[in-house]
């Protein structure tokens, strides 16, 4: 059994691993790595990598231990290292000399293997807060016969991002959004609404997909994320995805198939990582999106695609991340609202809005989570992220937990809609999996 222990100094935090056996007796140190420290600055430490270490360097010691040597202690600095028992040589080089660092040249940064969770940058929160809600608009539809077209990736820069927020697709796309959030607005998910032939069809094809899911098992396997056995689904559905479509697509639509298929193809994760994040989540609503421009459907039908379409599509998702072990895309660790998703905590908090009882401080009362997580998008995500995470929910979700804080949920969901355009729609490594053809233009 070994134990690690770092001790620190008056201005610089020295690592400096000592290896104490069982009997408490200190053994050579075998890492030395200086990083400057500040008060109230988290550290980061490698405890995986400094146990290994040592581990290996004690059990090297140990082979070597029964070595020939003289027992009397040299009074001179050792060329090599050595034994803490006897004080003989070892096989072991002395470590070396902690360098001494001027004003002139510091410390190097010390850098973990893995970078740890950022929290949001005040710059870019403060941009958040000062920019303009955004608006519902009313999506044009085309007319036909129109020239459909295999969509593609335009975004590659942020200089793209501005040119796609500046376009009419960009602000429309958006706009419709926020219509479908107001269309929930004060509702709950089991209220009447109107439901058209083609919104009882996208349900049949969601549950065709849960379906699907139920057919394929995951497979036996030792990692921890990415089951293999996901690929075989996603083949399944990406393969079946424009017979399904052609189920409900008016026959003078059929041809539309070709940009509307990329888009629903990439709406479930990607095979390749067997990963799923918010732009999977985006290129569902662009689909949806890519619908309401062809006509398949209109305002009236905007209540049930929320109630009904995405409660399934989320449905869907949450059976898909659980039982094949999806990758987080592009998470923000703690500093984010959901591992996956982002539309079901705007729409959630709009139908939130008005409410008599329920504030935002109420997703911290598990009996109003337990009793209507089932009618309120926002407070079923808040049950998920509790479900899977454990320990203090402030400590696993702060943001979450300060949006808690807001004393309405009209703030809120404004608020929401803000941080989606800006760490959503406005990021690269998100945005350039986006697609443009026909019906959504890159401009």
């Amino acid at each position: 059994m070994v134990k690690i222990k770092f001790i620190p100094s008056e201005n610089t935090l020295t690592k400096s691993p000592t290896i104490e056996s069982t009997e408490g007796r200190a053994q050579k140190p075998i890492l030395t790595t200086l990083v400057p420290f500040a008060p109230s600055t988290a550290v980061h430490l490698l405890p995986l990598q400094f146990i290994i270490t040592a581990m290996e360097e004690e059990s090297s010691h140990n082979h070597n231990h029964h070595h020939h040597h003289h027992h009397e202690r040299s009074s001179s600095p050792p060329t090599t290292g050595t034994c803490c028992k006897c004080g003989g040589p070892t096989t072991f080089a002395p470590p070396p000399p902690s360098p001494s660092f001027s004003e002139i040249s510091p410390p190097p940064t010390y850098r973990p293997i893995r970078a740890p969770a950022i929290p949001p940058d005040p710059n870019s929160t403060r941009q958040i807060i000062l920019a303009p809600v955004p608006q519902s608009q009313q999506v044009p539809k085309i007319s036909l016969p129109h020239p459909f077209q295999t969509p593609t990736k335009r975004i590659h820069s942020p200089d793209d991002i501005r040119r796609f927020h500046d376009s009419f697709s960009g602000k429309n796309f958006l706009g419709f959004v926020v219509a479908l959030s107001e269309s929930i607005r004060g509702r709950k998910i089991s209220d009447p609404c109107h439901l058209s032939s083609s919104t009882i069809a996208l349900v049949s094809l969601l549950e065709t997909l849960i379906q699907f899911a139920d057919e394929i098992p995951p497979a036996q396997q030792s990692a921890r994320y990415g089951n293999i056995a996901y690929r075989t689904w996603h083949e399944r559905m990406t393969n079946s995805g424009e017979s399904l479509m052609l189920k409900f697509l008016p026959e003078n639509l059929h041809h539309a198939t070709v940009e509307l298929v990329p888009y629903f193809a990439d709406s479930f994760g990607n095979s390749s990582r067997i990963d799923y994040g918010t732009g999977h989540e985006t290129n569902f609503a662009a689909w949806l999106y890519c619908l309401a421009r062809l006509g398949v459907i209109g305002e009236e039908d905007y209540q049930a695609v929320v109630a009904r379409v995405f409660v399934k599509y989320l449905e869907l998702m949450r059976k898909l991340q659980l039982l094949y072990c999806l990758e987080p895309a592009g998470s923000h660790g703690v500093w984010g609202l959901d591992d996956y998703h982002f539309l079901p905590f705007i729409f959630g908090s709009s139908q939130l809005i008005d409410h008599k009882y329920m504030k935002p401080k109420s997703i911290h009362n598990q009996d109003i989570l337990d009793n209507f997580s089932n009618e309120y998008l926002y407070l079923a995500c808040i049950a998920f992220v509790k479900k899977v995470k454990k320990g203090l929910f402030a400590e696993h979700s702060p943001m979450l937990d300060d949006i808690s804080g807001v004393p309405n949920w009209n703030k809120v969901n404004s608020g929401l809609l803000k941080m989606y355009k800006a760490e959503v729609l406005e990021k690269v490594p998100i945005m350039q999996h986006f697609l443009f053809g026909s019906l959504i233009k890159w401009e």
